[in-house]
């Protein structure tokens, strides 16, 4: 068996204290003589949901040897309330205890840099991987194999039941809905995502007429008792009078038929997109990633595609989907739609000439419009947000209003837009004319969308359980203004040259895929544009000579990593490959006595650390 390098794992701390263990405190040593798994996670971030689904698997077969514990390390303030982080635990089905960390002193001690990243602690203690990012599963079950293979001989394996006690149930109509959509009949269409279900709501909002989907995970065809659902979210109305449906975990778009019941499939195969898949054809033969959001607009249907930091299309005519905005790089950049940065699109309204959207991770309202000038006939701008570390609750002229990542906007008769501000818990609007920010409403529990009813508006109050409605004021609610940035603690680096390393080790039995080419892509920029004096761009290397600006302080360094590995065996015409890939924003102090490398992890362990 190949030698390993093992780090002493350190112990599991955090203010918030444990979930999903029966009121009890877990430590190392509770867990010794099982492999634990760290994933440190936050739930603003779709990679980490991603991850969530990855290790279902691997969790259920290997129930008894291995224990996953979630690390609960926030991004957002809202993220660092422990009842925000007992919500997501249900909300996302999280089977396996929890630690809330809203300090991010667990994530210190592992020296941990970006969601989400994935550690492997064996039945003695000690760390013997190291994963960031997305793509992992497959290497972390072979470990795990190899990992009882050697602990059983050792006689240092235990196995068992693991500490895993689920909540109590609770009993509601609706379960962290997501969003809604109100029916040519006054009644509202909603997605019940936690439950896996459509449900249709009488023109009270409340009275449960009918659900749609069997309630368990699922991609199924069929009448209202048949079809399945995974955590669905956004709904949009088709010309012909039926309902898109983002089925966000399955990633595909689904179809509902209001008068026959029936649910098809319209896009996606029910995989995952990864780098390198196609980005347009058949809309039933192209892998998608996350949808969250659907919005009609410019005769075709727009998909807010979460999961890849882009906008794609859906045309009913030609049954074809595309990308149509975005690079699939996470960030906030406008300009021709094909070039523009977005991060978690989340929310889409459309009006004649905008589609609005709400960039989650950029706390950011956006719009797309028609360019005349570009082929592609499509540019990106921004009405409100600067990146993704600048959010908080303020007011007042564009430029300097902040939101706190809203997942929703919908269009209002005065050419307005409201914005379901979700972690600031509050209905914000934002006034083209005036280019001015207000609040429409406040004391909302983490809203997630809206829907115009007569004159009113009905919120979708996902962690209340319920629609409220509301009257649309007059005149906006004022509060007091709040600024953020995201707080973690910034790596001090010393000036001149910084060696830039991810480190990238291929599975066990499995080696980088060179037959098409390179297989790994490294992608660097920084904010602000100006720190980075050399060394920004892509390239094949995972390895970079960065060289910092003089008269530059602080910043943040953006490194986006792909590699791809397949199977080491060279009779296996068909060999199993897979994508492994993340994106860094990392804080950096220069100082002088500050680091010259910078090692980031994207499998494997560094071994200059180590």
């Amino acid at each position: 068996m190949a030698t390993r390098a093992r780090v002493r794992a350190p112990e599991l701390i955090g203010k918030g204290g444990w979930l999903n263990t029966g009121g009890n405190d877990l430590t190392l040593a509770d867990l010794r003589g099982r492999i634990v798994i760290l994933d440190f996670w936050t739930f603003c971030c779709v990679n980490c949901l991603h991850v969530l689904d990855e290790l279902r698997e691997l969790e259920e077969k290997h129930r008894d040897t291995v224990v996953i514990v979630g690390v609960h390390s926030p991004k957002f303030v809202h993220e660092a309330e422990h009842q925000a982080v007992v919500d997501a635990v249900e909300r996302y089905e999280v089977h396996h205890p929890v630690l809330d960390d809203p300090e991010l002193a667990t994530w210190k001690q592992y020296a941990v840099r970006a969601w989400p990243t994935l550690v492997v602690i064996d039945p003695e203690g000690y760390v013997v991987a190291q994963h960031a990012g997305e793509g992992h599963a497959h290497a972390i079950a072979a470990l795990v194999e190899e990992l009882e293979t050697e602990h059983a001989a050792k006689g240092t394996l235990r196995r068992g039941d693991g500490p895993y006690v689920p909540p109590e149930p609770v009993a509601t109509d609706l379960r962290f809905p997501g969003k809604a959509l109100r029916l040519p009949a006054g009644t509202y269409l909603v997605s019940d995502t936690t439950r896996h279900q459509l449900v249709e709501l009488a023109a009270d909002g409340e009275t449960v007429l009918r659900r749609i989907g069997q309630g368990d995970r699922g991609l199924t065809d069929g009448d209202p008792r048949r079809a399945r659902f995974q955590e669905p979210q956004g709904l949009a109305l088709l010309p012909d009078g039926t309902v898109a449906v983002a089925d966000t975990v399955n990633h595909a778009l689904r179809r509902f038929d209001p008068e026959t019941g029936r649910t098809t499939t319209l896009a996606g195969t029910g995989s995952q997109w990864w780098q390198g898949s196609p980005t347009s054809g058949p809309a039933r033969e192209v892998d998608l990633s996350s949808p969250w959001d659907v919005a009609w607009f410019a005769d075709r249907l727009w998909i807010a595609m979460a999961g890849v930091h882009q906008l794609w299309t859906y045309d009913p005519e030609t049954g074809t989907v595309e990308a149509a905005a975005g690079t699939t790089n996470e960030g906030l950049v406008d300009g021709p739609a094909a070039e523009a940065w977005f991060a978690q699109p989340s929310g889409l309204a459309a009006t004649a000439d905008r589609l609005w959207i709400a960039d989650s991770e950029t706390s950011a309202l956006r719009w797309v419009e028609r360019d005349p000038d570009r082929a592609d006939g499509f540019a990106v701008r921004t009405a409100v947000g600067t990146g993704l570390f600048d959010f908080g609750h303020r007011d007042g002229p564009a430029a300097e209003a902040l939101f706190q990542h809203p997942l929703g906007v919908t269009a209002l008769p005065d050419g307005s837009v409201a914005v379901t501000d979700t972690y600031n818990h509050a209905l914000r609007r934002y006034d083209p004319a005036t280019d001015e920010v207000s609040t429409l409403a406040t004391d909302l529990r983490e809203p997630s969308g809206a829907v115009l009813a007569d004159g009113d508006i009905v919120v979708v109050e996902s962690a209340r359980h319920r629609l409220t409605r509301l009257r649309l004021p007059e005149e906006a609610v004022r509060v007091e203004a709040v600024a953020h940035r995201t707080q973690r603690a910034a790596t001090e680096v010393a000036p001149g040259a910084l060696r830039l390393d991810v480190v990238f080790q291929a599975p066990a039995g499995q080696k980088l895929d060179t037959r098409y080419g390179p297989s790994t892509r490294l992608l660097v920029s920084s904010t602000p544009p100006e720190l980075l004096a050399d060394g920004a761009g892509p390239g094949t290397d995972l390895s970079r000579e960065l060289v910092l600006a003089d008269g530059i302080t602080e910043g943040v360094l953006h490194v986006s990593a792909m590699a791809a590995s397949c199977d080491d065996d060279p009779e296996n015409e068909y060999p199993a490959c897979h994508v492994h890939q993340q994106d860094w924003g990392v804080p950096v102090r220069i100082a002088e006595g500050g680091a010259d490398r910078l090692p980031l992890v994207l499998a494997g362990m560094d071994e200059a650390t180590a």
